[in-house]
């Protein structure tokens, strides 16, 4: 199956060089990689020396949207699978194609997921999380584990995965207009649409953040505005009994590993995360004013 790679980027730096060298050292053929980068101003083109496959197209702050850039990617392209990373995901060795494309083989398929490691300087709370969130066991998910698995039923991460190009087409490609979430609307119908999304643990990228407080209320902010502007895919699913389920763990976590005091910061981190969702459930009674201030994302709520 042929490969394109898309890489939204603003602002590149030593990770994103990274990432592109890792690219070219892949097991797997990619046939183009191409880069929608954020602002000419901020681009170098020694950042992609000896790339063959690079091919960089430049857009402005003002055109930018999680959704739209990375749709207007995909409609560059006309290889069978769609790849996307993020310009701070590194590949953690030279395989991550290969076993991205691998669960393609079954033609149920419709996108596929990496696993995320945490970074060198990542806290020891955030590395459980990453632990949590991307296991070392793979799976695939469909229809029938709504029950069980609620809202992750849906998880999906463009900071690397895969799609099937017949199978992105045909569910109308990403939202274009979408402060968040791009990849969980997207998988979500697929997955009411009889598709499987497959996470591949071998598929692995060092990628973490180590959020303060503010910015643990200001994603999940944009997290439930997203949420709430797509009820179609998120109303009959709850976000908040899985937050619950990870607080838990963690704070059991932290007594095995005999460190209660990081309970503290954990409870604190959390409370931060439940108001900043619990306010961008509730963002259109909100004066925009003060959502500007609440957001990660202002210049999304600038645009038209």
């Amino acid at each position: 199956m042929t490969v394109t790679v898309i890489i939204p980027t603003y602002k590149p730096d030593g990770k994103f060089r990274k990432l592109v060298k890792e690219l070219k050292n892949q097991t797997y053929p990619i046939e183009k990689i191409l880069i929608l980068n954020t602002e000419a101003c901020y681009w170098k083109d020694a950042l992609i020396e000896g790339i063959q496959q690079a091919e960089v197209h430049h857009i402005t702050k003002e055109e930018f949207d999680h959704g739209r850039t990375r749709a207007m990617g995909a409609a560059m392209a006309d290889t069978d699978l769609l790849v996307f990373f993020t310009q701070d995901a590194v590949p953690a060795n030279n395989k991550v194609i290969e076993c991205l494309v691998k669960p393609f083989a079954d033609d149920s398929i419709g996108g596929v997921y990496g696993r995320q490691l945490p970074s060198e300087d990542c806290k020891f709370i955030e590395r459980y999380t990453r632990s949590f969130n991307y296991p070392a066991k793979s799976r695939v998910k469909r229809r029938e584990d709504l029950p069980e698995l609620g809202i992750k039923t849906y998880f999906c991460s463009n900071v690397c995965a895969a799609y099937r190009r017949s199978a992105y087409e045909k569910e109308g490609g990403f939202v274009t207009k979408t402060i968040f979430n791009e990849d969980m609307i997207l998988a979500a119908h697929m997955i009411q649409d009889g598709y499987g999304i497959a996470y591949a643990a071998d598929a692995q990228v060092i990628h973490s953040h180590n959020y303060n407080y503010i910015q643990q209320f200001q994603r999940n902010f944009d997290l439930a505005v997203s949420q709430t502007d797509h009820p179609e895919i998120f109303a009959g699913v709850s976000s908040e009994s899985e937050g619950i389920r990870l607080v838990k763990q963690t704070a059991s976590y932290l007594l095995k590993q005999k460190k209660p005091w990081l309970i503290p910061d954990l409870i604190l981190a959390s409370g931060f995360k439940f108001l900043g969702y619990k306010a961008g459930q509730h963002y259109r009674r909100i004066p925009r004013w003060l959502v500007e201030k609440l957001t990660m994302n202002r210049a999304y709520w600038k645009q038209g």
